[in-house]
């Protein structure tokens, strides 16, 4: 249990069933009447953000969440699969509860994933990924590092924007929070 006292951001509490992640908190204490915490909670699984208000001093109970660092495998069907990296155990989990990082999921890529009990919340790519380039446009002589950028597919199906230097048989480093280019590896 947790105290409405100490919410903070990033803190995650259990409401009707789901899990609830504090995204801004306020505590007010008005002259007349009790003091009350007003918040801002997001569903960490539907991803729905909410405004709730709390008595000062109300308990909540706080969410048991379990970071789990697993490799991917191999895909079956529509799941990806990935091993716990210290028992061994095979999860599936679907490009939905992954999210928009899927396009970065490479074989042996290990990433951080977020149970409650049993059930997958989050998956966290690494903030880079180093991955070969397998189609683009050609460089032509002449093209600068500052020239401008030109559309590549990596060898996952994602697009990346890249310098004009660039050629098919690179690889390169991507930052997945923002799909940019950071260099060549």
């Amino acid at each position: 249990m947790i105290s409405s006292n100490d919410f903070r951001s990033g803190v995650t509490i259990e409401l009707d069933g789901s899990v609830w992640r504090v995204v801004e908190f306020l505590h007010v204490k008005p002259g007349k009447g009790s003091a009350f915490v007003r918040t801002k909670l997001k569903n960490v699984q539907s991803g729905s953000v909410v405004e709730r208000t709390f008595r000062a001093g109300e308990t909540v109970p706080q969410a048991t969440l379990e970071k789990r660092t697993m490799q991917h495998t191999y895909k079956e069907g529509e799941q990806f699969v990935f091993m716990d990296m210290e028992t061994f155990e095979e999860t599936g989990i679907t490009s939905q509860q992954i999210g928009a990082g899927v396009k970065y999921i490479s074989e042996g890529m290990e990433v951080n994933i977020l149970f409650w009990g049993e059930q997958v919340l989050e998956v966290e790519l690494p903030t880079s990924v180093t991955l070969e380039v397998i189609e683009t446009d050609p460089g032509v002589k002449g093209d600068t590092a500052t020239g401008g950028t030109k559309p590549a597919i990596v060898a996952t199906g994602a697009q990346v924007m890249v310098p004009l230097f660039i050629s098919v048989g690179e690889k390169i480093k991507i930052d997945t929070r923002n799909d940019t280019y950071l260099g060549r590896e």
